[in-house]
């Protein structure tokens, strides 16, 4: 399966499963009120698949899979004379604790998801890499670190993987937070270093800062060997293919592929070819390149114009060294302290961003959203369960976000009708409901060009 078509179903089996899972809880606890629930909708749009249940609610598949809805009986809707007992099961007609729990209920039950994947997830074991150190640079490198050392723990915090350690080194950094990092080198003595992140400049990108910092995981070998080649490229125009395993460039022998934009890089000129040795059906070809120039950019983390062939290296699997696994009962209080941490991390990053200590351009969309669930999905059962338990968490938060169409919105409204003790006037509500939509129309175009942006990039 191509990557495109790998992160649509990835992408629609993302959504299709915490979207219903969190309209389910809208569904579920309106029926345990007593409220008539119209229509339970996944999906927006022409309806692909439908159907209705005996108590005479319709069930949808719709053909834009981007959310749903759950349609409930309101005597605001209603046209005509129905009769008293026709109205019975009106949602606006139900206590405002009744209506608080029902809209309370979606973001609820994308929590109970989130637990569940990452229990799931800590059972099943999910593969990662140990925290052990590879080359330094930059402010690493001053701090004292050495490749080998192994990160034991963070502020004291003990650290299981590298995945935890990045995070939590990422977050300090946008903060410029000193962090003290107890590691064991490659001798096995102890040592307590402080990377000093308050010395990072203000004014580095944030997609800079790994870069800046210069920690690396542990390497293991990549091999020379192309597994693909862009389209009218400098590549492609001297006739590399998928395949090929690179011996040398320009005299120089690669023997792993992290070697190759060094050399690019250092023998690459305006004025004459590069010579590229390469094996191919057994045989060794000495192909002419003349790479392209591609002006300095800050988004690579160099600013400075690179020789580009266009090709990229053939896919490896990772050679993952530890494993997260726990038991059943174990397990448990594992989900529930992840869960915790990464809603710490998240409502940490949305308060950053409306400070403006992060770039706005951390916000990510639907495309950003589908390709990361084809790469976890690739990753193996575990990743994906990761992947999906952050999405699903995420969408908790937003929802309860203060804004108006959103859950947030709603519970807003119901809390000001308990504290005044009448509901706020149709047209008020109205209003509200329009700029609700304004914002989270500018929302979803900000998560968007940053999307495109990323991928032009």
């Amino acid at each position: 399966m191509s990557e495109f078509f790998g992160s649509v179903w990835w992408l629609i089996v993302t959504l299709g499963l915490l979207i219903t899972f969190h309209e389910y809880g809208h569904f579920v606890i309106a029926r345990r009120c007593g409220v008539k629930v119209l229509k339970f909708s996944v999906g927006f749009g022409p309806a692909l698949w439908s159907r209705f249940d005996r108590h005479g609610t319709q069930f949808v598949v719709a053909a834009i899979p981007l959310g749903g809805y759950v349609k409930m009986l309101d005597t605001r809707e209603v046209d005509g004379a129905v009769g008293p007992s026709g109205l019975a099961g009106a949602f606006d007609r139900k206590s405002v604790g009744a209506r608080m729990a029902i809209t309370a209920a979606g973001p609820a039950f994308n929590l109970i998801f989130t637990l569940a994947a990452f229990w799931l997830m800590f059972v099943i074991g999910k593969p990662d890499f140990l925290p052990v150190i590879g080359p330094v640079d930059h402010l690493a490198a001053s701090s004292g670190f050495a490749p080998g050392d192994r990160i034991t723990a963070i502020a004291g915090k003990p650290v299981e993987t590298w995945t935890d350690a990045s995070l939590s080194v990422l977050m300090a950094s946008m903060d410029r937070r000193d962090l003290v990092v107890d590691v064991t080198d490659a001798g096995g003595a102890s040592h307590q270093r402080t990377l000093a992140l308050s010395k990072l400049p203000a004014e580095v990108d944030e997609r800079e800062l790994g870069t800046q910092i210069g920690l690396s995981p542990r390497q293991w070998p990549i091999p020379p060997v192309i597994g693909s080649v862009a389209p009218d490229s400098a590549a492609s125009r001297a006739h590399l293919e998928a395949g090929d395993r690179i011996v040398a460039i320009g005299g120089d022998a690669i023997k792993d592929w992290r070697e190759v934009p060094e050399a690019i890089q250092k023998h690459a000129a305006a004025d004459h070819p590069l010579d590229l040795s390469v094996e191919r059906a057994g045989q060794t070809l000495v192909l002419s390149v003349q790479p392209t120039l591609k002006p300095a950019d800050a988004a690579d983390g160099t600013g400075k114009p690179q020789w580009l062939l266009g090709i990229g290296a053939r896919p490896v699997d990772p050679h993952y060294d530890a494993t997260l696994r726990y038991g059943l009962l174990a397990a448990v209080p594992k989900a529930f302290g992840e869960t915790w941490k990464q809603t710490r991390d998240t409502l940490g990053m949305l308060g950053r961003m409306v400070s403006g200590q992060a770039s706005l351009k951390n916000l990510s969309g639907v495309i950003t959203i589908a390709q990361a669930a084809n790469s976890s999905a690739q990753l193996g059962p575990a990743w994906f369960l990761n992947f999906l338990a952050i999405i699903s968490l995420s969408l908790a938060i937003l929802n309860l976000l203060p804004i108006p169409i959103l859950d947030g919105g709603g519970l807003l409204y119901y809390l000001i009708e308990l504290i005044k003790g009448s509901p706020l006037s149709e047209r008020v509500q109205v209003t509200g409901q329009y700029v609700g939509l304004v914002l989270l129309m500018a929302l979803m175009s900000l998560a968007l060009y940053n999307d495109i942006l990323r991928n032009i990039s």
